[in-house]
């Protein structure tokens, strides 16, 4: 059977099929569910999370790489940390993050680097299998949530104290 989407501005069809042997439901399009993130993550973040989403168990490799851009691209728009590379802008935000984080932060960083600069070593393969690039989705996540997301909701409910204040005056 197929669905489309009811909101006007999406229309995105998703197909579903059934093993008749089993009615076992499968995924045919999008063959991927990945979230869907708000506004005000930019734009290009969001799209390079939803590429490597869609791409994770076809190429986990590519997918690490482009988890790894989200990441820059997060640093560079949330932190306003520009250096001459990703390396660098993580070192600048070791004392702003836990430690764990700070170490799974540029453990990301070090995954993805195989495809962004593979002209250091074209016969260097890191391998990276499927799981390990969910894991690196769900890091991207995470980061979602504590940085965009939290941010937005913490501004949202003050200024929504802040407006009930000013009507009560």
């Amino acid at each position: 059977y197929h669905i489309k989407c009811s909101n006007k501005q999406c229309k995105k069809i998703s197909i579903v099929g059934f093993f008749s042997s089993t009615q076992n439901q499968f995924d045919i399009l999008p063959q991927h569910v990945h979230k869907i993130y708000p506004d005000y993550i930019p734009k290009q973040i969001r799209d390079d999370y939803t590429e490597a989403a869609d791409i994770i168990e076809l190429s986990p490799k590519a997918a690490a790489t482009l988890f790894r851009r989200c990441l820059q691209g997060m640093i560079h728009d949330f932190w306003n940390i520009h250096e001459k590379n990703l390396n660098a802008e993580i070192s600048q935000l070791q004392d702003k993050v836990s430690p764990v984080l700070w170490k799974s932060i540029d453990g990301l960083r070090k995954m993805g680097n195989i495809g962004a600069h593979m002209e250091s070593d074209v016969n260097l393969i890191v391998e990276i299998d499927t799981l390990e690039a969910q894991k690196l989705q769900k890091l991207i996540e995470l980061l979602f949530d504590k940085w965009y997301i939290a941010r937005h909701d913490e501004e949202k409910l003050l200024n929504d104290i802040s407006d009930i204040s000013d009507k009560k005056q």
